[in-house]
């Protein structure tokens, strides 16, 4: 993602649970791997590289973890495919009427492989 082989996008709302998520206590081990600040550099870096779309719409409450809306409504903005996470929320045929499928990230760099093979 960072050599930008790879097409991706974030909103503000989807950052900003990134960061909650990391800042957490123990969610990057006790001591935690990275520093506040060391997270909010890998952040900057990512938002750099990503189509940075601001959804103007809301699909609320659409998923089972209403939560986890806010990620539909970006790939929605950002004209997306696929939504690459290994929430399990997202692999549920709901999506699809958006046109969206889900891909946790394994599988999608498998797929990546295989379209550069065909290609």
């Amino acid at each position: 993602m960072l050599r930008g082989e790879i097409p991706f996008a974030l909103s503000p709302a989807v950052v900003l649970e990134y960061e909650d998520v990391l800042k957490r206590p123990g969610a990057l081990g006790d001591p935690p791997t990275l520093s506040h600040e060391q997270i909010d550099v890998v952040l900057d870096a990512l938002c750099s590289m990503a189509v940075v779309v601001s959804p103007w719409f809301r699909f609320r409450p659409f998923l089972d973890d209403p939560k986890d809306d806010h990620v539909i409504e970006c790939a929605m903005a950002a004209g997306a495919r696929i939504i690459v996470s290994g929430d399990k929320v997202f692999r549920r045929n709901r999506i699809s009427a958006f046109g969206l499928s889900s891909l946790d990230a394994g599988d999608y760099v498998n797929a990546i492989k295989t379209e550069r093979r065909i290609r």
